[in-house]
């Protein structure tokens, strides 16, 4: 076992959160950066018709999460499994784990692909594309999906790279992915005149160099781990554990997808191509601000499911104190900035004055619950670290259950702002659920630490 994975079980909590979590918070924030780069380089290129540009990257949105959903249901299920078995000292069985991920995520990928390339149209018009919409949306996404299966991969075996505990390797795999997609937007979408096609290529060619230099890094023998072609044979045992701790962020991030879709239909029907424009933005936003509370959780996980595997629970516990503090911390900080700047925020985005206008507003209520939701992120990382499928599960999909039946409703009542009402009240809701399924596997800790 190398350094960089022994480290996991005896470096002090306090330093060794922060040596994994900088790294991956930094390579986060980056990430968010070129998607919200993407979206802003289209609404000036735009022009005149930057609501439609917008529009046509959020009806197109749910497909990209779809092909993130597999990723990471790949990604965290088969890290999870490696960080434990480099836990508990086995090898063969973390290798063996690597090499089933590399070819589900794959294999997975160009089906994401090809039936995504025969059914673009219906798809994206069954996602909420309006007539004027759905021209911009097509010319996005059609290059897009050439891409899905190098994000499928480099998005799943980057988080092995975090597994072992080497968070550099994952920063700079985001950085350099991130860095060109910013290099090659105003060259594609502006210089080669490209418009929004030049937004979809970038990002496929940044992804393509992500993956070359992922490929590189195992076959240099830096890792703890080697791949071995034999290892991709499917182990139905390893595949049938990595679904289940999956399934919890391919829930959470389908289901976020499928909310998505409906909510686009919903603003389709009562407020047309700004709002869905004002919630493709308001995304993009959320997303950005919650990277650092990402980065924190994937520097948490390898530390929980490594000390897990070791039986080491009350460092599990210390770690899980610290998380839950900082998270909050940027929980707090998130909803400030986009509570009281949010009309700054959309002017960077849009010269549209009623874009601006009606986004800032709905921004105001969409962010209400914002500052409880620490405690809720580290509770779903928490049980996918520690391999708990059913209840990684439960909280993954909590807030999307509680969303869908308010997002229905409330717009019979309050037109489109019951649309944005629906997201803190479901974030509450979720939030209550967390705390206490938190503070129960919290105490289930403490037992198992005392008689340890």
């Amino acid at each position: 076992m190398k350094e960089q994975s022994r480290a996991l079980g005896v470096e002090s909590v306090g330093k060794l959160l922060f040596r994994l979590s900088a790294p991956a918070t930094v390579g986060m924030v980056v990430m968010g950066l070129y998607n919200i780069v993407d979206t802003i380089f289209v609404g000036r290129a735009l022009g005149g018709e930057s609501v439609q540009g917008i529009g046509g990257i959020a009806v197109s949105f749910p497909v990209i999460m779809i092909a993130m959903a597999v990723s990471l249901a790949i990604g965290l299920g088969g890290s999870s499994i490696i960080s434990r078995r480099l836990g508990g000292d086995d090898l063969e069985g973390a290798e063996r784990t690597f090499g089933n991920m590399v070819g589900l995520s794959l294999s997975l990928g160009f089906l994401v692909f090809i039936f995504g390339s025969f059914f673009i149209v219906p798809i994206l018009k069954a996602f909420g594309a309006t007539p004027t919409i759905l021209p911009f949306a097509r010319d996005y996404l059609q290059i897009i999906l050439y891409g899905t299966p190098l994000i499928t991969f480099s998005q799943a075996i980057n988080n092995v790279v975090r597994s072992e505990g080497n968070a550099k390797v994952a920063m700079y795999t985001m950085l350099i992915g991130a860095g060109l997609n910013i290099l090659l937007d105003p060259i594609l979408i502006f210089g080669l005149d490209m418009g929004i096609r030049g937004a979809a290529a970038a990002t496929v060619i940044s992804q393509f160099a992500t993956t070359i230099f992922l490929v590189h890094y195992f076959l240099s023998g830096k890792s703890s781990l080697q791949f071995h072609t034999g290892f991709m044979r499917p182990d139905m045992e390893i595949i049938k554990e990595m679904v289940a701790i999956g399934a919890s962020p391919f829930a959470r991030n389908s289901s976020t997808s499928a909310i998505v879709v409906v909510v686009n239909n919903i603003l389709a029907l009562y407020g047309g191509d700004v709002s869905i424009a004002i919630y493709g933005i308001f995304n993009r936003m959320l997303m950005f601000s919650f990277m650092p509370m990402i980065g924190l959780l994937q520097g948490m996980q390898p530390i929980i499911g490594f000390n897990y595997g070791a039986h080491n629970f009350e460092r599990v516990r210390e770690t899980l104190r610290i998380c839950v503090l900082i998270s909050s911390v940027i929980a707090v900080a998130a909803f400030l900035l986009l509570f009281f700047f949010g009309s700054n925020l959309f002017s960077i985005f849009t010269t549209d004055a009623t874009l601006i206008k009606e986004g800032t507003d709905a921004t105001k209520i969409m962010v209400l619950a914002i500052p409880l939701l620490g405690i809720q992120f580290v509770s779903g990382g928490m049980y996918q670290a520690l391999g708990k499928a059913r209840p990684s599960f439960i909280l993954s999909t909590a807030r999307q259950v509680f969303l869908l039946p308010l997002v229905l409703v409330l717009p019979w009542f309050f037109d489109t702002t019951g649309v944005w009402i629906a997201f803190p009240v479901s974030d509450l809701l979720a939030v209550l659920l967390a705390v206490y399924m938190f503070m129960k596997e919290y105490r289930l800790l403490e037992w198992r630490a005392s008689v340890s």
